[in-house]
């Protein structure tokens, strides 16, 4: 048992309702620890997006969720059970609770309303009882904290720099001050020098504000970096779960050892893989399954 647990997903699948049916998600089950970072690493097609989507019931025909249960730790002290939710709760329960960071979100926003306009825009949905001054100040400050400053606030989308856009995005998501992000390859199309800069906002505002992250992402070098925990996904089904330096220093399953083979170490000769990926490039189904 995860100490004072955010979020509890038990045995929990997805099906592709198509012919033949595909097992997007098979039986996972996972917890998250509040304030914890956690990593969920693996190729594409593993179904990492999926289990995100399902989490927030956001999946779309043909897309079914065939089993499990995801329960949300709230901080007032009540269990939450998202599949129980109805529509207007599940609305509700969205970004005020649970929001997430979506890929390729920097080319999500609106390009013919000012960055300010689509952060008052969250506020006035969702918090309908501030006032104009209170969501401009607010919408300032979000612009503030996540590096862009709010001179920006009048500023369309274009006017922005790709690494401005994301940062504009990750404030919109804090706006309610969730309790968990949820992050799919949020920095994929950023070069790698914005790449770092964001990933060390994130976990700084993670300190400072306290709210978990589920940061999902192929790129396995990343998350040692920046997570707590990671868990390693494979074909729908979570095949290892650990601390991240543990993870790295002595992986145990073969998938796992294969990933971090794939990047070349910085250092030792041409061909080294790196720390724990003595593993060959073929594994059996055998060594998979273990």
């Amino acid at each position: 048992m995860t100490p004072d647990p955010l979020l509890t997903i038990e045995r929990f699948s997805v099906v592709y309702d198509v012919e033949p049916p595909v097992e997007a998600v098979r039986d996972v089950s996972l917890e998250l620890a509040r304030g914890e970072i956690l990593g969920l690493a693996g190729e594409s097609g593993c179904g990492k997006t999926t289990l995100a989507y399902g989490v927030q019931r956001l999946l779309k025909p043909p897309a079914v969720i065939t089993s499990g249960s995801v329960v949300f730790h709230d901080a007032d002290g009540d269990d939450v059970e998202v599949n129980a939710l109805d529509e207007d709760q599940m609305r509700a329960f969205r970004w005020d609770k649970v929001s997430m960071v979506f890929q390729g979100a920097m080319n999500a926003l609106n390009p013919v309303l000012a960055i300010g306009r689509q952060l008052d825009d969250v506020f006035t949905t969702h918090r309908p009882g501030m006032s104009k001054a209170e969501r401009r100040d607010e919408c300032g400050r979000l612009l503030d904290v996540v590096g862009v400053g709010r001179d920006r606030l009048r500023s369309y989308p274009h006017e922005l720099s790709g690494g401005m856009r994301q940062r504009v995005m990750i404030a919109m998501a804090m706006a309610l001050r969730p309790q968990l992000m949820i992050m799919d390859e949020p920095t994929t199309a950023l070069d790698v020098l914005v790449q770092r800069e964001i990933l060390q906002q994130i976990s700084a505002l993670r300190h400072e504000l306290g709210f978990s992250v589920i940061f999902i992402t192929h790129d396995l070098p990343l998350l040692l970096e920046i997570s707590d925990r990671i868990a390693v996904m494979k074909d729908g089904q979570i095949v290892e779960i650990g601390a991240a330096e543990s993870l790295y220093r002595d992986p145990q399953h073969a998938y796992t050892k294969r990933l971090l083979g794939s990047f070349p170490s910085l250092t030792g000769e041409r061909g080294d893989f790196v720390r724990g990926a003595e593993a060959p490039a073929s594994a059996t189904p055998e060594e998979d399954a273990s």
